[in-house]
């Protein structure tokens, strides 16, 4: 199952889409405090590069608002990796609990 959807939006330009409020894990960012929109699942890509994927830093923008989360890019390798990374986290509510909590106490916060 994947929620994430890779479009070109112009020609060379990729865009990575999630429509905020529609993954199985979204009672449970609730939950966690947390609202789940565009600008929290940034956050969540956010923590995904720093911690697991360095070699994505750059690599894309991001362009979120509180109904979608968006990464643009001419870089469509960087955004399938992204995608892959974060189909996990949006259909594992485990993963995402501990991603979450690990982010936390590092410091990090979520805008959301």
């Amino acid at each position: 199952m994947t929620l994430l959807s890779l479009i070109e939006s112009t020609s060379e330009q990729y865009s990575l889409l999630l429509e905020a409020g529609t993954t199985p894990v979204d009672d449970l960012i609730r939950e966690l405090d947390h609202e789940p929109n565009g600008y929290f699942w940034e956050g969540v890509a956010q923590v995904l590069v720093s911690t697991e994927a360095e070699t994505l830093e750059g690599r894309f923008e991001f362009d979120s608002e509180a109904g979608m989360f968006c990464a643009d890019s001419t870089d469509r390798s960087a955004l399938e990796e992204l995608a892959a990374r974060m189909n996990v986290v949006v259909t594992d509510g485990e993963r995402l609990r501990r991603l979450v909590s690990e982010a936390e106490a590092s410091g990090f916060e979520f805008d959301d």
